[in-house]
C-alpha cells in the first residue's frame, strides 16, 4: 500500500492541492503498478514562518522587499 507524504508551504489554492494529489497519484500508479484504491497522498501544508532555509522563514523573505 504505497503513501505519499509531500510538505508544501502553506498558500496553495483548494485547486492546486487537489491537482498536486491528483498528479502524485497518477505518478504512483503508473510508476510502481499499485492498484488506485490502495494508494494514498498525505498533503501536508507548513505555516511559512514555520518553514526556514539559510536561517531565515518563508515569512520573512516574503518581508524582503524585491
Amino acid at each position: 500500500m504505497p503513501l505519499v507524504e509531500v510538505s508544501v508551504s502553506a498558500g496553495r489554492t483548494p485547486e492546486q492541492i487537489r491537482a498536486l494529489i491528483h498528479e502524485l497519484h497518477a505518478a504512483v500508479e503508473r510508476t510502481v503498478n499499485a492498484k488506485p484504491e490502495h494508494i494514498k497522498v498525505i498533503v501536508r501544508e507548513i505555516p511559512r514562518a514555520h518553514w526556514a532555509a539559510g536561517d531565515l522563514t518563508l515569512a520573512e523573505m516574503d518581508a524582503i522587499p524585491p
